[in-house]
């Protein structure tokens, strides 16, 4: 008997909302990536891309614990010589609070075309409201 593996269109996509008030963000981001890698699903398969769609809101509500505030930092380079660029955790999450969960949820997932594939059924959105209203989405309560 040989094993099943769910085909793509077998796959039923559900939609997730996740409220990220009074969240601390490393165990939120550590969570919705199990969600859009499909842990959550029994019919989970490492090579296939069974995950859901979740969108957060709230963005602006989520917390760190201990230091982080003040010394965490982010860092990327522009590929130019010299091109190092730094910016604190405080100064990016009150400029764009999105990207800050985001960037936290994409470092957990794979770095491979089906990483980018799941990274794109995320929705984050900074306050309550959300364009995806039609998609009859389910509040998801994250332990």
């Amino acid at each position: 008997m040989s094993t099943y593996f769910p085909k793509e269109g077998e796959i039923a996509r559900k939609w997730f909302v996740v409220d990220a008030s009074g969240q601390t963000l490393g165990r939120l981001a550590s969570q919705v990536a199990r969600i859009l890698m499909g842990k959550e699903s029994p019919r989970y398969t490492p090579f296939l891309d069974t995950g859901d769609h979740v969108i957060v809101v709230n963005a602006e509500k989520v917390k760190v614990t201990g230091m982080k505030a003040e010394q965490k930092k982010y860092q990327h380079y522009t590929g130019y010589p010299g091109g190092l660029r730094t910016e604190d955790f405080r100064k990016r999450f009150m400029r764009k609070p999105e990207l800050v969960i985001e960037q936290a949820i994409a470092r957990m997932l794979p770095k491979t075309k089906m990483g980018r594939q799941m990274f794109s059924k995320l929705k984050v959105y900074r306050g309550e409201k959300h364009p995806h209203q039609a998609q009859k989405a389910e509040a998801k309560a994250l332990a």
